[in-house]
C-alpha cells in the first residue's frame, strides 16, 4: 500500500501532543464557586479594613477640630481677662452664675465682654469700644438681657453641660456670687450693701489676682486658672 502523500516540510505530531490535548478541559463548576468565594472574602476583608481606617481618620479629625476650637476659646478667655480695666461707674469683672461680664481695654476705647451659658453652649459677647461713661453704664445694663442674636454675640463652644468661675483673693480661691467676695472701695450703703448685685454707680470692685475656670464637657472636666497680670498657669 501506498504511503499517503503530505506536503513537503510538514511533519506529523508528535504522540504525546496528542495525549496532551486529549488531558485539556476547562474549570467545574465547583472550580468556579470556591474561586469566587475566596475573592468574596478577600474583598470583604479589604473593604472592612479601608472603612476602619476611614473611620479612624474621620474620628481623629474631629477630635483634632475640637481641641484646636477649644484653644481658640481658652485663648480668648485668657485675652479678656488679661485686657480687664476697672472705672467708669461699672465692676471691671463679675460672674453671675450665668454670666461673666468684663470690661477690656481695646482700640478705640472701652469694651464690654459677656460669656454666657445658654442652652448647652457657650457665647461670647463683645460691645463696639465705648468712650464716655453713660455709654459704658448703659451697656452693662443692656448686656443683662441678651437673647443670643444680637450683632457681636458668636457661639463659641457646644456641649458646655455647666461652668463654674472662681476668683482668687489674699490666699484663697472664692465664689464670686457670694457676699464674701465682694471688697468694694467704697461700698454704697443700704438696699446696695455688700450682699449686693454689681451694677452701675457701685464703687470700683477690686479686681482679683486670679480667674479660674470650671467647665464641663463630654470629655470631662476641664480647669483653667489665669493670673490678671497677663500669664496663664
Amino acid at each position: 500500500m501506498r504511503a499517503a502523500h503530505r506536503p513537503p516540510g510538514l511533519t506529523p505530531p508528535a504522540p504525546w501532543a496528542a495525549r496532551f490535548r486529549s488531558r485539556r478541559r476547562g474549570f467545574t463548576l465547583v472550580e468556579v464557586l470556591v474561586a469566587m468565594a475566596i475573592m468574596a472574602v478577600v474583598t470583604t476583608l479589604t473593604w472592612r479594613g479601608i472603612d476602619g481606617m476611614t473611620r479612624t481618620r474621620e474620628i481623629s479629625q474631629a477630635s483634632l477640630d475640637r481641641s484646636l476650637r477649644l484653644g481658640t476659646v481658652l485663648a480668648q478667655w485668657e485675652r479678656d481677662l488679661q485686657a480687664v480695666q476697672d472705672g467708669m461707674g461699672v465692676p471691671g469683672l463679675a460672674f453671675d452664675g450665668s454670666n461673666l461680664r468684663l470690661t477690656r481695654a481695646s482700640e478705640g476705647g472701652l469694651q464690654l465682654v459677656v460669656w454666657t451659658l445658654r442652652d448647652g453652649a457657650l457665647y461670647r459677647w463683645a460691645s463696639t469700644p465705648l468712650t464716655e461713661t453713660n455709654e459704658v453704664q448703659d451697656a452693662w445694663l443692656r448686656s443683662q438681657q441678651l437673647l443670643g442674636d444680637e450683632p457681636g454675640t458668636l457661639k463659641v463652644q457646644d456641649e458646655v453641660s455647666g461652668w463654674q468661675v472662681y476668683f482668687y483673693r489674699g490666699n484663697g480661691w472664692s465664689n464670686p456670687q457670694s457676699a464674701s467676695d465682694r471688697p468694694s472701695m467704697g461700698a454704697p450703703s443700704g438696699a446696695e450693701g455688700a450682699g449686693a448685685a454689681p451694677g452701675p454707680g457701685r464703687g470700683a470692685d477690686t479686681l482679683p489676682t486670679g480667674v479660674r475656670l470650671l467647665m464641663t464637657l463630654p470629655a470631662g472636666s476641664l480647669t483653667r486658672d489665669v493670673l490678671m497680670n497677663g500669664t496663664g498657669y
